[in-house]
């Protein structure tokens, strides 16, 4: 990307879009644009083609969406599924319409299937059944990535399909019901300490394993893709390291300074047992994480303590 290219980020507002904004301004990129849902409805077509007739932005983020946890997803399936399906069609057909040189399209780990094998590779996609707690917004999600791949088929555009695995880290959304886990427990956390709780009752058995990315090496990640990568094939974001929930919710503990001890509620639902990314095809074009989970949940505490976030 040309350092004074016009630079649009859909969903600027965003813990995605917010970091990759950090990230261009701090490697020199000064013309950025972007638009909070209020003055820019990306689920209306008319006033999306009107934005980009006007704007006509070079390159294009997509990270705007729909996101939730396990009870979010589970409980407003039509919304996740219609919502971000209306949000991605318009911006990647905008994007061919009115010729943006490139456009990098965020997807989610949960793409994948349920049960695939570990680690996750790209052209797993596809080859088994999804996770059914949040398949509505996995399904929208496969449906931007193919439409991207078949844009440049037809179209011969530029672009491109990055798969992040689950993420924290600044401007995370603290909602007590739309949380993903590690906010989720960063707050549940927080509130049993000052309220001097002797526990905090986790859902699920704690086996599951998952990986975690913090937000702003995925920010790093996104604009090293826009400069390197030109392929149809999607490509994998993820630290390389996962822990288990259990593992997961004693450093948060840690980091938060709770005294007290955490409990399983095994008759609550687990989600994928299993979900680490094969990043080898990013690794190959020279870049990895650079924030370790210890470093990355001091800083996204800091940010929760200091009200930097959505509730």
């Amino acid at each position: 990307m040309e350092k004074n290219a016009k630079i649009f980020i859909a969903g600027i507002y965003g813990m995605v879009g917010s970091a990759i904004h950090r990230s261009l301004i701090e490697q020199g990129y000064q013309n950025i644009i972007g638009h909070s849902s209020e003055e820019l409805n990306l689920t209306r077509q008319q006033d999306v083609e009107t934005f980009f007739k006007t704007q006509k932005p070079d390159y294009v983020f997509v990270s705007a969406a729909k996101v939730g946890g396990i009870y979010a997803n589970n409980t407003y399936p039509a919304e996740f599924i219609y919502n971000n399906l209306q949000i991605q069609n318009n911006l990647i057909h905008s994007s061919y319409v009115y010729r943006v040189k490139k456009l990098l399209f965020l997807g989610s780990s949960c793409i994948y299937p349920k049960h695939s094998e570990q680690p996750i590779r790209e052209d797993y996609l596809l080859d088994g059944k999804l996770e059914p707690t949040n398949e509505a917004y996995a399904i929208a999600k496969i449906a931007g990535v193919k439409m991207c791949e078949f844009y440049n088929k037809q179209y011969h555009t530029n672009f491109i399909s990055a798969m992040p695995t689950n993420l924290y880290g600044m401007g995370d959304n603290y909602n007590a019901m739309n949380a993903h886990v590690i906010p989720a427990l960063i707050r549940r956390i927080h509130e049993a300490k000052i309220n001097k709780q002797s526990e905090v009752v986790i859902w699920g058995t704690g086996k599951p394993k998952r990986e975690f990315l913090f937000v702003d090496d995925l920010a790093d990640a996104c604009v090293f893709l826009m400069n390197e990568y030109l392929s149809n094939e999607t490509i994998n974001v993820g630290s390389g390291i996962e822990v288990t929930i259990m593992e997961l919710a004693n450093a948060i503990k840690k980091t938060v300074g709770f005294k007290g001890e955490m409990q399983f509620d095994t008759t609550k639902p687990d989600g994928t047992p299993r979900k680490l990314l094969d990043t080898t095809r990013l690794a190959n074009l020279g870049w990895k994480a650079k924030t370790s989970l210890e470093s990355g949940l001091k800083v996204a505490y800091q940010d929760f303590l200091k009200g930097n976030v959505r509730f």
